[in-house]
């Protein structure tokens, strides 16, 4: 519990005395927590926050002001904000009850004021953050940031905070292109699979990434190549000339990590992916 010192002073006739210190302590009734739903985030996330306030006193709390960092940090002589408020997302609870949204300022930092807490009551007060550029991605990285209660009788701003961390695994997409793009028949065709991997993690031969595709038409006498390495039927991949099945063997295709470059500039990071390709060229 915070505490409090005071000291009074008596003058008279040009002196001044001062009295003994006196000490208290200040007895708060109302607390904060804040929780992310999820533990870990990656780019294309957004952060579902959950802040709790509870009084615990037999007055309310009227004109309550909570403000959220968003996580921001200085980089270059300015601030940088890794999350941004995601605008209609906030909701608050007052005892459990879903009430009309007070006022809200996305930021950053992100500000809502016009809170009531009950007397021996709870507000929850719910709502979503994107990442932005300026959250660090690789591995070990995290998001703290930080929410403060202060205003409408509350003699001293508490305070709480919440760490999310980079989302440690890989990030693959695909995209599948084909040359010539106009083809005779008996002629030969070639399908390349552009394996993009934006995660802070490259892929091992127990994530079991597969790649699969039924040719149609049905490919024949077919060359298969990863990276430029050719690959062997039956060992790395298997396909069917009867249905145009192909599939690679789990675990075989495998991707590196992304690299992360942080613009000296705007302080935005730029990812590189990791990248591996696929071709599978036959005949029609």
């Amino acid at each position: 519990m915070p505490q409090f010192f005071n000291q009074a002073q008596l003058s008279y006739n040009g002196s001044v005395i001062n009295s003994n210190i006196a000490a208290g302590e200040l007895v708060e009734t109302l607390s904060v927590t804040k929780t992310a739903v999820a533990d870990s985030y990656s780019r294309s996330d957004n952060v579902t926050y959950v802040v709790s306030i509870v009084n615990s006193g037999t007055a309310a709390f009227s004109s309550v002001t909570v403000t959220d960092d968003l996580g921001g940090y200085i980089y270059g002589g300015e601030t940088l904000y890794p999350l941004s408020y995601m605008e209609g997302s906030l909701r608050v609870y007052v005892n459990g009850v879903l009430t009309a949204a007070p006022g809200v300022s996305a930021g950053p930092p992100l500000s809502v004021t016009g809170i009531n807490v009950p007397a021996g009551g709870n507000v929850i007060i719910v709502y979503e953050a994107a990442i932005t550029a300026f959250a660090p991605l690789e591995a070990g990285s995290e998001i703290v940031n930080n929410v403060t209660v202060f205003g409408g009788g509350i003699a001293v701003p508490i305070t709480a905070s919440e760490t999310v961390s980079a989302d440690v695994s890989p990030a693959l997409t695909v995209t599948k292109t084909i040359e010539p793009a106009a083809v005779t028949e008996n002629g030969t065709v070639t399908y390349s699979f552009l394996i993009q991997n934006t995660g802070n993690t490259a892929t091992a031969a127990t994530d079991d990434v597969t790649l699969s595709d039924t040719f149609d038409p049905i490919l024949e006498n077919i060359t298969v190549a990863y990276d430029g390495e050719v690959l062997t039927e039956g060992v790395d991949y298997t396909y069917d000339e009867l249905t145009g099945a192909f599939s690679t063997v789990p675990g075989r295709l495998e991707v590196p990590a992304a690299t992360f470059v942080r613009d000296d500039n705007t302080g935005a990071w730029i990812i590189t992916p990791g990248v591996g390709i696929l071709t599978v060229s036959g005949t029609i």
